[in-house]
């Protein structure tokens, strides 16, 4: 049977077809080929006589991604806020980097439009060019207008711990049922409470996987970047790019960069280039490890 796995924990994947969900292991195979099943994938699937299943094949894939462990992605949704906890604009682009690199669509969810802020992050990202859109899980506000943005699309919630990932869901999936939990005010950042990767089902080929919360920069997701593509994957970039009076410009400090004209006459956000200069010297570190 074909299915897809909707969940995965603690080394079973939950796996729904036509109706039922099967918890199923995966064959050996996959462990000898350092491949395992992940939340979005497609698999052919075999149910055993106690009514478990086992994961036969993965059917091939749109993209995939180490953490989250997810595949088959239209979108990532970066929730962020610039309140309890703040957001840190480089795990932003970070993210969309990482998206942008596997030919998936990006939107900043601003969250929390309910607590009294400034407006820091819509300054930075208003004219960037992908989707931003402020949202309240306790007002409403925004909800449409997300609902509008997922139609049809696999989407990937992802963020800081405690931004509100798991309330959205429930905005926008009352029989999400997902797990919440306050912030730590004294440490300035959210409680981990989604434990394990898990997808919704909204209706209309619409699909939300909600995923653990992070609070760290992990270089691993980024590692198969190499340093001279790292500018293609900054949207604000692509006006400029070319327009150097260098061919192999690296938009980092050279003489003549049209990038960094952009970014002095306020084209480009400063902190978008900063973001772009510390990703560039960590993919320049990782070459230089082998």
């Amino acid at each position: 049977m074909i299915g897809h796995v909707v969940k995965s924990l603690a080394g079973f994947f939950y796996v729904k077809g036509n109706a039922d969900i099967v918890r199923c292991r995966a064959r050996g195979k996959f462990k000898a080929d350092s491949l395992s099943p992940v939340v979005g994938d497609r698999v052919e699937y075999s149910v055993l006589n106690d009514g478990s299943g086992i994961i036969d094949k993965i059917l091939p894939r749109k993209n995939c991604f180490i953490r989250p462990a997810v595949s088959n992605v239209d979108i990532f949704v970066f929730i962020a806020s610039d309140s309890l906890p703040v957001t840190d604009p480089f795990l932003i682009d970070r993210v969309s980097v990482i998206a942008s690199f596997n030919n998936c669509g990006f939107v900043l969810c601003i969250n929390k439009e309910d607590i009294p802020h400034d407006d820091r992050l819509i300054c930075i990202y208003k004219d960037v060019g992908f989707d931003v859109i402020k949202t309240s899980a306790v007002s409403f506000e925004g909800i449409p207008a997300l609902r509008e943005i997922l139609h049809g699309k696999t989407c990937v919630f992802t963020g800081n711990s405690g931004i509100g990932k798991s309330s959205l869901i429930n905005c926008l999936f009352p029989d999400a049922e997902a797990e919440t939990a306050d912030i730590s005010y004294k440490l300035n950042r959210g409680k981990h409470t989604t434990r394990a990767v898990q997808s919704y089902d909204l209706g209309n080929d619409t699909i939300i996987i909600d995923t653990p919360g992070f609070s760290s920069f992990d270089v691993s997701q980024i590692s198969s970047i190499v340093p001279d593509e790292l500018a293609a994957c900054f949207i604000d970039f692509h006006d400029y790019i070319g327009g150097c009076r260098f061919n192999d410009c690296v938009h980092i400090n050279e003489p003549g960069c049209a990038v960094l004209e952009a970014r002095d006459n306020g084209k480009i956000q400063s902190t978008r280039h900063e973001s772009y200069c510390r990703l560039y010297d960590m993919l320049k570190s990782n070459v230089k490890s082998y």
